[in-house]
């Protein structure tokens, strides 16, 4: 009897790389396995060349990455992946762009993820972000938790600007234990402005988001991606 094909993902990657690893080792760990052959076979387009998001959405001075991510998401059709996945949270604010560019699914990391806070914390009223200002800027996960009746909580301007000295610095692969104490100080501030949960919406954060020592819920995007990959392809969900 032949054995069942199982699903391959592809993966938008690049933006930025070490967050693409991330989410690797993400699946690869969330995946039941006793052997190579029971892991999941991921095609990954591992692309820092595309245009930074930062210069596009916030500066206002670079070309969009839309055209870059959608071309990356019909080479990886092309190779024969059955549904795709972007390990970027701002990414996501070109989203339909991408869906537009394919004939198979793109998993929406944001949309998982809010739909996980609130399905895991039915009466949750207020959620903290730790995120880049692009996230922040573009509402990206605003908007599905007002959808939702879920307020959103931020950062002073002052640790928000630390916030993203730390993400530039994961990016650059030069983060240090300071980093690590300045995303424990964003959550603490998060939670004492009233946050019952918390919400990891940077893939660069989540490279150290397992330094964060809290008493409420957290929700690591990035893992979030990951355990839905891994539902799709050993549940056949899509």
């Amino acid at each position: 009897m032949k054995p069942v094909q199982e699903k391959i993902v592809g993966v938008i990657g690049g933006l930025g790389p070490g967050a693409t690893v991330d989410l690797m080792r993400r699946v690869i760990a969330a995946t039941p396995a006793k052997d190579d052959a029971d892991h999941i076979r991921m095609i990954v387009d591992n692309n820092p060349k595309i245009p930074s998001r930062i210069k596009a959405l916030i500066e206002g001075t670079g070309e969009s990455p839309a055209p870059y991510m959608s071309e990356m998401a019909r080479k990886l059709a092309d190779f024969g992946v059955d549904f795709l996945a972007i390990p970027c949270n701002t990414a996501h604010f070109y989203y339909d762009d991408i869906c537009s560019a394919v004939n198979i699914p793109v998993l929406n990391m944001v949309d998982l993820t809010v739909e996980n806070v609130v399905k895991e914390n039915p009466f949750v009223r207020t959620v903290g972000l730790l995120a880049s200002e692009a996230v922040l800027v573009t509402k990206l996960y605003l908007k599905r938790f007002e959808e939702r009746g879920v307020k959103q909580n931020h950062l002073s301007a002052q640790l928000q600007t630390r916030i993203m000295t730390s993400i530039r610095k994961i990016k650059a692969g030069e983060y240090r234990e300071e980093d690590k104490r300045v995303l424990q100080s964003a959550a603490e501030e998060l939670i004492s402005r009233k946050a019952e949960a918390l919400i990891v919406a940077c893939t660069e954060l989540s490279i150290i988001s397992d330094s964060i020592n809290v008493e409420v819920p957290i929700y690591d995007a990035s893992q979030v991606l990951a355990e839905g990959i891994v539902r799709i392809v050993k549940g056949d969900l899509l």
